[in-house]
């Protein structure tokens, strides 16, 4: 079994990380590595993916603990984390090396199982002893597996390659190689059936079927309400007062939107139809644009006296009212 880099050094931060510093530190992380932000760097990119499916795992609280206690073989499709518990308690197995379960990792004095060694076990073979049993013809049970997207993935569908280890009765695990059609418009938490790709019936039952759940990997600027999309635009203080023609990121690239003369920061811009499409027959959602007003941080001589001169010809008081 390949070792992964480990979940919490991809994102540098310790294993005991509150929900609210892993947030924050993938959100800096995505911003920086973002193929956006660095055109034509290949391995920015390629550390854009590790951050993002690192935070796609540490993020959701069910992943986070099963990798917490199992290790990379939590990642894998169609991983029963009560199945492996259960072979834990059978053999009084415990987290080993190498962040597995069972000791396996190659050290000395052999596994949990005093095996000596780890060598020609398959541990998907030990979890499938612990599945769902029964005797006499029946239909095969369903299998749950997961599918990592990406956010555009989800948004405009995709096809995913999966693959399954399938319980054979009686024969230990299959591989197999599943194609998965996405279809556009999918949210997370999603559920994806595929008749007929599930655990294989006995005593000539037929299959069961595949379900396959969506996880999204969060996106560093859009975020999304059902159909709709929501981002937040950096304005400067002058085009807010004056008005301009600004461009904003769509799923289908850049757009030029009017910016009317004494945006507040905060007012919110639509563009119709410019959200998610819909799965099936409908109408996409739309983009929501939130003004955010950038503040010069550092200003020169002349600046400040134009700002001065400005203030001057404003003789209103923005808070009047609060203490009329």
């Amino acid at each position: 079994m390949s070792q992964r880099k480990d979940l919490y050094s991809v994102l540098g931060v310790p294993r005991n990380v509150d929900d609210d510093t892993l947030r924050t530190t993938y959100r800096k992380l995505a911003r920086d590595l973002h193929p956006d932000v660095n055109p034509g760097d290949d391995s920015a990119e390629e550390r854009f993916k590790e951050v993002t499916e690192a935070y796609a795992v540490l993020s959701d609280p069910e992943k986070r603990r099963n990798y917490d206690e199992f290790g990379d073989v939590s990642l894998q499709a169609g991983f029963d984390a009560e199945a492996a518990r259960r072979a834990q308690a059978a053999f009084g197995g415990g987290r080993g090396h190498g962040g597995e379960p069972f000791g396996f990792g190659g050290g000395e004095g052999g596994g949990a199982f005093g095996f000596g060694g780890a060598q020609g076990f398959d541990l998907d073979d030990l979890f499938a002893q612990f599945g769902a049993g029964g005797r006499g013809p029946r239909q095969g049970g369903d299998l749950e597996a997961e599918i990592e997207l990406d956010f555009f993935e989800a948004v405009r569908g995709a096809e995913k390659r999966l693959t399954l280890n399938r319980p054979r009765p009686g024969a230990g695990l299959r591989a197999e190689a599943v194609t998965v059609r996405i279809p556009p418009g999918v949210a997370e938490g999603g559920r994806i059936r595929l008749r007929g790709k599930g655990q294989e019936g006995s005593r000539g039952g037929p299959p069961g079927d595949l379900w396959a759940t969506v996880r999204v990997r969060p996106h560093p600027f859009f975020r999304r309400e059902g159909r709709d999309l929501h981002v937040e635009v950096p304005v400067t203080v002058t085009e807010a007062t004056l008005g301009a023609q600004i461009e904003v990121p769509t799923l289908e690239g850049r757009a030029t939107v009017t910016l009317p003369p004494g945006t507040d920061s905060g007012r919110r811009l639509r563009l119709v139809g410019k959200g998610v499409p819909a799965p099936r027959a409908g109408s996409p959602g739309n983009l929501y644009i939130t003004i955010q007003i950038v503040v010069p941080k550092s200003l020169d001589a002349a600046q400040k006296e134009a700002l001065a001169t400005l203030e001057k010809a404003e003789p209103a008081n923005p808070r009047a009212e609060l203490f009329s």
